[in-house]
This record gives structure tokens, C-alpha cells and sequence, in this order.
């Protein structure tokens, strides 16, 4: 017969033992984390895309055929299969037409914009800026901001900088204007341009062969870098696919394994615990995606409706960009608004109110619908967790922001639910 008196000091010695086991396994896995942060992202990336594929899987193994269900297996291979050709044949039949309309962009609309920025839209700006100095009481001003850089009255052909009366200095250019000239790899100079036109042929066969010889193995380089960028993608998507099939076949297997190392007694809030990281999770990864699509669509169908240039690209760029919560959709909209106002005004306007139109459908109808009340995260830890990834991870982290942020936010409701003792609904 166990005494009775020797019961607290067996819990105690348990419990401790359960402490060292847990501060070891989360030392050891912070510290593989730091050592492999490198080769994470297709872990990373496939954890996510199995989790969006989760309910399609499921979808699929619960239909019959010829009397049997489909194996789990064979669900995964039809994915990542279908997978593979959709995004064969949606590079196949978008790449060439994105590839024209962003060379026309490049050759054409580019200049555009600057000939609009610097003949009419900097100079409105500076005369809003110069009415309200003036307003706010500056003395006298005639509506015209100062500007860095004029013209000389008398223009001899050169580049001068001159002291400005009340302080400052005047950057004065040639009418002709200015260009940089490279002297070697470290050192460039800014002539008149007027003198390059003057040149010589001597001259100009003197810089193409410098310019050939001094970008050579620039231009190597980056074909280099472009041929490796794209192997490196192909192989990482399909580590990222790969992953996430594994992931999928065995995984009453990896949560069986997770939930083997909580104590019985507590293995119903850790249950709790999956299901609010799903609850989370669902409305910030599969609802972002979704309102992507919608996003897109309707901004490809009020691009065309209003005529606007190179639509279907922009389209496909609101989509793309709509990933990104709040900075994406507003970086989105600024190319086409700009391309509606070389247009026409008019056209301008349409595509900036169709835009605000669209978000105003999102923030009010597809966020509560699609994503829902448990997926909710405050605007400023969706703009923190925003800058803090970019800041840390680039681009990739900005990505994954708001599902960390999502997934912290959980893990936090929930722990301070279990220390409180409030229950799982009290958050």
C-alpha cells in the first residue's frame, strides 16, 4: 500500500520532471529554428498551402468511388497534380501577354507619366504648397513652391550653384539639361548635354567600348543571377508542394504525435487550443485568398469597363497584391489610377472610385462574411506585424505577418484563458 504522505512529493518530483522536459524541448526547438532559419521557408510554405488544401482533401476522401472511398493518397496526388498543370498552363497563357504589356508600359506609358509629373502634376502640387504657405501667414507669395533646381537666364552651357538671397543655395542647369557620364567603376561626372551631342565619333566608339567592356561581367552576373532565381524557384516550389503533400497523407499522424506529448489530463485544452488556431487561422489564410479572387475579379471587370490600358495586368497585380493586407491594396491601386489619368481625368476618377468601391465592399461585407468574428485582429497588430516581418524577412515576411500574428494572438487568448481559469469562450 502507497503512503499516503509520499503522494505531494511524487507530484511534486512529476511535475517538475514535466517542466525539465518541456523547457528542453523548447530550448532544442528555438535552437534548431536559429540554426536552420535558412531553409525553413519551404517547411514554412508548405505548412500553410496544406492547410489551405486541408478542407479539399478532406472533401475528396469523403466521395466514393465505385463504392469505396478515395484514398487520402490518391486525393493529395490529384491536388498536386492539378497543382502543377493549372500553374503551367496559367504561366503558359499569361507570361507572353504580361511580357508585352509591361515592355509597351516601359516604352511607352513610363514617359508618359513623367511628362504629366514634371508639366503638371508637380507644378499643381507646388502651387497648393506656395497658396497654403501663404495662408498660413509665410508674408506674400506668388503660389509658387521653390524649387531645387532652375534654369539660368544666362545659360552658358554649364552647371552652377549659386548662393539664393534669404539663404540656401540655387542649382542652376543648362536649358539643354544635364547627363551623368560614367568616367570608370567608381566614379561618374554630370556634363551638360548639349556637350555629349557635341562629341565626336571618336568619342562615342571610345564609350560604347568602355561600356561594353566596363558592363560585361554586369551583365553576366545578372543573367547569371536570373538563370539561378529561376531554378531556385522551380526547386522551391516543388519542395513546397512536396512538404505539403507529405503533410497532408500523414496527418492524423503528426497531431496524434503532437498531442502524445501533453498529459492526458490536459489534452482537452490542448484541443481547445487547435481549434482556436483554426478558427484563427481559417478567416486570416483561407479568407485572404478568397478575397484576393473576388478582388481581382471585380477590379478586372471596372478596369474594362472604363477602357483602362494594360487591364488584365492590373488586374492580375490588385490580385497578386491583395495578399497583403492594407499596404498591398493601396501600392495595387496607385499604377492603375496613374494610367487612368494619362488616359483622361475622367478615366482617372472612375478607376480611383471603383477601387475605394471595391474595398469598401471588402471592409464591410467579405471580412465579417468570409472571415468572421473569431478571425478578427485589431488594424494596429495587422499594421505592426506588417512592418515588423518586412522589416526582418522582406517580402516573404510581410507575407506571413498577419497568419503569425494570427497564430500569437491565439496562443496568447488562449493561455491567458487557461491562467485566469476563464474557460475557452471567455476570450
Amino acid at each position: 500500500m502507497v503512503d499516503r504522505f509520499q503522494e505531494p512529493g511524487d507530484a511534486h518530483a512529476a511535475r517538475r520532471r514535466r517542466l525539465i522536459f518541456a523547457w528542453v524541448c523548447g530550448g532544442a526547438a528555438v535552437l534548431t529554428l536559429i540554426a536552420f532559419q535558412s531553409v525553413l521557408r519551404p517547411f514554412v510554405l508548405g505548412a500553410l498551402l496544406a492547410y489551405v488544401l486541408h478542407p479539399v482533401v478532406g472533401a475528396m476522401g469523403r466521395a466514393r468511388v465505385a463504392g469505396r472511398a478515395l484514398p487520402r493518397w490518391a486525393a493529395v496526388l490529384i491536388i498536386s497534380v492539378g497543382l502543377v498543370t493549372s500553374l503551367v498552363l496559367g504561366i503558359t497563357a499569361v507570361t507572353p501577354r504580361v511580357v508585352v504589356e509591361v515592355r509597351d508600359f516601359a516604352a511607352n506609358e513610363v514617359p508618359e507619366l513623367r511628362r504629366r509629373a514634371e508639366g503638371v502634376w508637380v507644378p499643381t502640387v507646388q502651387r497648393w504648397a506656395g497658396r497654403l504657405q501663404g495662408a498660413l501667414g509665410d508674408g506674400p507669395h506668388d503660389g509658387r513652391a521653390p524649387v531645387a533646381a532652375e534654369q539660368d537666364d544666362d545659360d552658358d552651357g554649364s552647371v552652377r550653384i549659386e548662393a539664393a538671397q534669404g539663404g540656401g543655395w540655387r542649382v542652376l542647369l543648362p536649358s539643354d539639361g544635364v547627363q551623368v557620364e560614367r568616367v570608370d567603376d567608381n566614379r561618374y561626372r554630370v556634363v551638360p548635354s548639349n556637350a555629349r551631342r557635341g562629341a565626336d565619333g571618336g568619342s562615342v566608339a571610345r564609350k560604347l567600348q568602355a561600356l561594353g567592356a566596363g558592363h560585361l561581367s554586369d551583365i553576366v552576373r545578372v543573367g547569371s543571377g536570373i538563370i539561378g532565381g529561376l531554378i531556385g524557384g522551380i526547386f522551391g516550389f516543388f519542395m513546397t508542394l512536396m512538404v505539403s503533400a507529405y503533410m497532408l497523407v500523414t496527418e492524423a499522424q503528426i497531431f496524434s504525435f503532437f498531442r502524445s506529448l501533453v498529459r492526458p489530463s490536459s489534452r482537452a485544452s490542448f484541443d481547445a487550443l487547435l481549434d482556436r488556431l483554426d478558427r484563427g487561422l481559417k478567416g486570416v489564410v483561407r479568407g485572404q485568398l478568397i478575397i484576393c479572387v473576388v478582388n481581382g475579379a471585380l477590379s478586372a471587370v471596372g478596369f474594362g469597363l472604363a477602357g483602362l490600358k494594360y487591364w488584365p495586368t492590373l488586374a492580375l497585380v490588385a490580385t497578386v497584391f491583395s495578399l497583403v493586407p492594407i499596404f498591398g491594396s493601396i501600392l495595387s491601386s496607385v499604377p492603375a489610377v496613374a494610367i487612368g489619368l494619362t488616359q483622361s481625368f475622367g478615366t482617372g476618377l472612375f478607376v480611383l472610385v471603383w477601387i475605394l468601391g471595391i474595398h469598401q465592399i471588402e471592409a464591410n461585407l467579405l471580412n465579417p462574411k468570409i472571415m468572421g468574428d473569431a478571425a478578427k485582429i485589431h488594424p494596429v497588430l495587422v499594421v505592426f506585424s506588417l512592418l515588423a516581418g518586412e522589416h526582418f524577412f522582406g517580402i516573404q515576411g510581410a507575407l506571413l505577418a498577419v497568419p503569425a500574428m494570427s497564430i500569437a494572438q491565439s496562443l496568447f487568448l488562449h493561455w491567458r484563458a487557461h491562467a485566469l481559469d476563464w474557460g475557452d469562450d471567455a476570450a
